[in-house]
């Protein structure tokens, strides 16, 4: 059996490494992680990896600084299969110069991430998992619409939880870490469901929701609030969000698979109620 290929992510988002790390560990990968350039370039002094997932703007080393360590400059290319990921779009010309095997603008789409990912893979080890982790993907994204949900969850490990959870089902993810990142994204980017937990560090929960509820481009669109099952809302209190927020009920769980069940519960009935349209 051929053993599992070696990706090092390095990217000084705490929350950006949790979720990539989570999704490539789920799809057969050995992830090893690393929050600047000196960070990385220890990695790859200890071990050799088949992938490099870099970020530009880091702390201490910059990625730009650790691509000019790895770079060949007499066979023009670098040690190591590299993706960029930067939030900085307009290098994507500069990294093409340079010959990386692929280059992200973030925000992406997971599904984007990963399919970028395998061809990389594919290409430079003829990888026959990859490919076929590539066909099992796109099945399920067919099977559930490529339906998108986004997270407002401030805590990288419940986030990365149900990044998992929910990719792992065929879902495309995409996460905020307070309220206000997490509305500006839902304006810029509407997606087919939104999951925000109630304790957010800036709005509450149910304020994110109410101000969905009363925008054009997210009036419709479902949304789950949810807290952690060691946090209860006294039920007076919580009926009274619920109803200010225009939201059936706040979910007394942060757990992945609860909130997944719950989500697609969800989704079932409102699949009824559009049969039940053509009827």
């Amino acid at each position: 059996m051929e053993d599992p290929k070696v990706i090092l992510i390095i990217d000084d988002e705490v929350d950006i490494v949790t979720m990539l790390q989570g999704l490539l560990k789920r799809n057969g990968y050995c992830v090893l992680t690393a929050y600047n350039g000196k960070e990385g370039l220890q990695k790859i002094a200890e071990t050799k990896p088949h992938l490099i997932i870099l970020d530009i703007n880091m702390p201490e080393m910059d990625g730009a600084s650790f691509y000019e360590q790895i770079y060949d400059k007499v066979n023009k290319k670098a040690k190591y299969p590299v993706l960029v990921l930067t939030a900085r779009a307009h290098l994507g010309a500069l990294f093409a110069k340079l010959d990386v095997d692929g280059f992200m603008s973030k925000p992406f789409e997971l599904d984007a991430f990963m399919k970028e990912v395998e061809i990389i893979m594919t290409k430079r080890y003829g990888n026959p998992a990859a490919r076929a982790a590539l066909g099992i993907r796109q099945k399920q994204k067919d099977k559930k619409k490529a339906r998108k949900v986004l997270v407002i969850e401030d805590d990288p490990e419940i986030f990365g939880k149900i990044v998992v959870e929910f990719t792992n089902r065929g879902y495309d993810l995409a996460g905020s870490r307070n309220g206000v990142d997490g509305l500006d994204h839902a304006m810029m980017d509407p997606p087919d469901m939104v999951l925000i937990k109630l304790g957010l560090p800036d709005l509450t929960g149910d304020v994110v929701a109410l101000k969905l509820k009363r925008l054009p481009k997210t009036m419709d669109i479902p949304l789950l609030v949810y807290q952690p099952y060691n946090v209860r809302v006294d039920e007076a209190v919580e009926k009274v969000l619920c109803e200010k927020a225009g939201i059936e009920m706040i979910v007394d769980s942060n757990d992945s698979v609860a909130l997944l069940k719950e989500a697609e519960r969800v989704w079932e009935k409102i699949d009824r109620d559009e049969e039940c349209k053509h009827y």
